[in-house]
């Protein structure tokens, strides 16, 4: 798996590749833009604080009993489904 330098390195590499071609670049940040606006609008998304206060939370209503029990495939299909 790459890193996240390394995919950098290659994206500068591909845009090097395409610098000289106006029309490829406008393709280029077009998609890139897509894919930023994609992220944005993406709700699942979260920094690694929020990450870890969902843990934190989860933990503390464990604490205080409040989890489920799953029994079964049946069980975790219905409670899947619910989501």
């Amino acid at each position: 798996m790459e890193t996240a330098m390394q995919l950098n390195a290659e994206i500068y590499r591909g845009l090097g590749v395409i610098a000289e071609d106006e029309t490829l670049l406008r393709r280029a940040a077009k998609y890139i833009k897509k894919l930023a606006a994609k992220k944005e609008d993406d709700d699942s998304l979260m920094t690694k604080e929020e990450f870890l206060e969902q843990i934190r939370e989860s933990e503390e209503q464990y604490r205080r009993g409040e989890y489920h029990t799953i029994k079964g495939h049946k069980e975790l299909d219905e409670f899947l489904n619910r989501l």
